[in-house]
């Protein structure tokens, strides 16, 4: 097969990084691993920054992938960080990345969770009264106002989601009908407001949709600034840009979504808010497609009629590609036998993991190359939502590496 997303091969294997993958495999030591090539993620961030207009601000949502490396890489590539968690707080101020150019978003944030992005001079998203109230008390005993945008919980869905985080009843953010009695609590001394977050789904690859979230949202947003008690100095318009996971899905354009934003800027954002950095907020779309899992095959069987290619990995590090994270219908996500990845496919196999359970299912009625114990299997788009989406403690294996080339 040809090598997808910018793959490339040498010989008969596939290449991470310009590394051909046995070799790659016995410099990590073993199988299963996960390898991120980061001339893919530059480039992407290149193609983001070129569609988008030169002002939009462009934040890497920490929770696709907080493999510190990677967050090193992409400190010098994006304008800000968004952690959902004190452990991703600490890899993101472990870079580069100004504590101020970073945002804390949410729900149930602990106290002491709080108590340190307020030490840091992180912007916290608010998600709740409850949120707010005991941030006030955290700003009081520090002796530090808050930095504090309230996340807002809209009135409508993007259509054609992943995933909805936003309209009818979510534990992520204020419902905009309840934000006007909120915002005047935000106006005391342990606050500092900033502005506006706003996330409505995820996983969306279609533009128009995105577009026309991003209008709703910018609509709704001017309608509240009238309440704020202060300026809007900050705009997060969340992102939602999905990626292909097989092959069905159509790639997103961005170029729609970028003359959308263009448009929006111009005509309803500078000339009402016009101290407001307004800012995208993207994980997924910027180091998906850039990730591998490779996995090594241990076991090749015939079960009445059908063969099983039985290999050292599984959903326990790759839970999304079983289907088992998000999929309502089950899809193949990408997948190629790594070391003879020019051969022609020969033969229809199904790949499973080393769990224990029928839903360990990596690849199901597959046409691949024939392969054999020792061959390797490489499964695409694994960059984000691989290793920290999956259920690394099951059965007791081993964690994998994860490897950035």
């Amino acid at each position: 097969m040809s090598a997808p997303i910018g793959f490339t091969a040498t010989g008969d294997q596939l290449t991470v990084g310009t590394v051909p993958v046995e070799r790659l495999a016995a410099r990590v030591g073993g199988t299963p691993f996960f390898a991120y090539d980061r001339r893919l993620v530059s480039e992407r961030v290149a193609e983001v920054r070129a569609a988008l207009p030169p002002d939009i601000r462009l934040s890497y949502a920490v929770k696709a992938n907080p493999m510190p490396a990677l967050l090193h890489h992409l400190s010098s590539l994006v304008d800000g960080f968004d952690v959902a968690s004190a452990g991703e707080l600490r890899h993101a101020l472990d870079t580069p990345m100004p504590a101020e150019q970073v945002s804390f978003a949410g729900p149930g944030k602990t106290t002491d969770e709080l108590t340190r992005a307020v030490a840091a001079g992180v912007l916290i998203e608010l998600e709740s009264a409850g949120e707010l109230a005991r941030l006030r008390q955290v700003g009081k005993t520090l002796g530090i106002q808050a930095r504090v945008a309230l996340r807002v919980n809209p009135d409508f869905a993007v259509r054609a989601s992943g995933m909805r985080l936003g309209g009818g009843p979510q534990q992520f953010g204020v419902d905009v009908e309840s934000v006007p009695d909120l915002l005047p609590e935000l106006a005391v001394d342990e606050i500092d407001f900033y502005g506006f977050h706003v996330f409505a789904g995820s996983q969306n690859l279609h533009a128009e949709n995105i577009c026309e979230a991003q209008r709703r949202t910018v609509d709704m947003i001017l309608t509240l600034a009238e309440l704020t008690p202060a300026p809007i100095r900050y705009l997060n318009l969340g992102g939602g840009f999905g990626i292909p996971y097989s092959a069905r899905d159509q790639p997103l354009e961005l170029a729609p979504i970028g003359e959308n934003l263009a448009d929006l800027l111009d005509t309803r954002i500078r000339p009402n808010l016009p101290q407001a950095r307004v800012a995208v907020e993207l994980g997924r779309y910027l180091v998906g497609e850039a990730g591998v899992y490779l996995t090594r095959v241990v076991d090749r069987k015939t079960s009445r009629g059908k063969t099983f290619l039985v290999v050292d990995g599984g959903l326990h590090h790759q839970l999304a590609a079983s289907g088992n994270f998000g999929q309502v219908i089950r899809r193949n996500y990408p997948l190629a036998v790594a070391t003879r990845f020019d051969a022609a496919p020969e033969e229809t196999v199904t790949v499973v993991g080393c769990l224990c359970t029928p839903l360990d299912l990596l690849g199901n009625d597959v046409s691949l190359p024939r392969a054999e114990p020792g061959d390797l299997i490489a499964i695409f788009q694994a960059g984000a939502y691989g290793l920290t989406a999956s259920p690394t403690a099951f059965l007791g294996h081993p964690p994998p590496t994860e490897v950035l080339l």
